[in-house]
């Protein structure tokens, strides 16, 4: 092709041109290096001396002029892209907007909220201690010794010889006493995650909640920690419930009790929840050990204390009626948006 030729036929693919895209296409086919100008170029080996210098200024006329139209016509159709998509990407400020999912409280979280609230309206004070723990508090001086099957390793995540993760929130409270004493009275609860080495599944975690409880003061009896505990568990699951104690034995107290709550589900007359007793266990109490007393620094002969602690997740469970205590641990957004209505 002759040099006119080309300039013209370059010159109308390039106004023909609709894209950036179809633009390259033509460039690649005139001015690289395979292309109709190097093609030109490659001729100059076969023209006459005189000639070569004439036709060398011929074509890189040519190819000067093609790659200022180019630069011009990339330029204007980048502007007519840029236009489109700007067009196309348009926001409507007048529609209405889409309406954003809210998240909710987790169960665990109101549950313990809930506990904190009755509690605080008696006038305790909310505790909370290090996750990561000594042996000292978690095991000494909670009356535990040093071959209490609680501390056989199958039981206990241990760090190292002195610290663990702690195995209850008894800890908070045998760090509460050593600060508190010997002042009196003395009303907590602690909340707190505890960690333990068991086999997960629908009833057990390696990882749970715990909420305790401390008084101590000058003549608290078992009397008052019944009633306490009714308070609770009619906060919990409605004020028909009515609780039992049965003996049983802790270190850190002594009596010790396992507590039971009259079934909310069937008032008492038996079902498939309360295994068909009318009874379901929900903590553990007692009256504070006066060893326990004695190692915080007090006087069991003039102040005495009770204490209790449940698993945060058994009253979840019970009181919405969750089978699995793996569903509070796996973030499935259909079971926790449940729980919007409880807020």
């Amino acid at each position: 092709m002759s040099i006119e030729n080309i300039q013209q036929s370059a010159l109308e693919a390039i106004n023909q041109a609709t894209s950036v895209a179809q633009l390259q296409e033509v460039r690649i086919q005139v001015l690289s290096k395979k292309g109709q100008v190097a093609s030109l170029m490659s001729t100059l080996k076969d023209l006459e001396p005189e000639e070569r210098k004439s036709f060398g200024a011929q074509v890189n006329t040519l190819k000067a002029t093609l790659e200022a139209a180019f630069d011009e016509a990339i330029e204007r159709l980048e502007q007519v892209e840029l236009a489109q998509n700007l067009k196309k990407e348009a926001l409507d400020m007048t529609l209405l907007g889409t309406s954003v999912a809210l998240g909710t409280l987790h169960p665990l979280t109101l549950v313990t909220q809930s506990i904190e609230d009755v509690f605080i309206g008696l006038g305790y004070q909310v505790m909370e201690g290090p996750e990561v723990e000594l042996d000292l508090y978690n095991f000494e001086k909670a009356n535990i010794p040093a071959n209490h099957p609680a501390r056989d390793m199958q039981d206990t995540f241990y760090i190292d010889v002195e610290w663990l993760l702690r195995t209850h929130t008894t800890a908070i409270q045998t760090r509460v006493l050593e600060a508190s004493a010997p002042h009196v009275p003395l009303k907590v609860i602690c909340p707190g995650k505890v960690y333990r080495k068991d086999d997960d599944d629908a009833t057990h975690s390696h990882q749970f909640t715990q909420i305790e409880g401390l008084v101590v003061g000058e003549g608290v009896t078992m009397a008052n920690l019944k009633h306490t505990l009714e308070t609770l568990a009619k906060a919990m699951f409605g004020e028909a419930r009515v609780i039992r104690l049965r003996p049983s034995y802790f270190q850190f107290t002594e009596p010790s009790v396992e507590v039971d709550v009259s079934c909310h589900l069937c008032g008492g007359s038996g079902c498939s929840i309360c295994k068909h007793t009318g009874w379901i266990e929900v903590l553990g109490a007692g009256m504070v050990h006066p060893e326990v007393l004695r190692k915080a620094g007090y006087d069991p002969e003039v102040v005495s204390g009770f204490a209790f602690g449940c698993g945060v997740e058994r009253i979840a469970m019970l009181k919405y009626g969750i089978d699995d205590i793996r569903h509070f641990y796996t973030n499935s957004a259909p079971f926790l948006s449940v729980f919007k209505r409880f807020e």
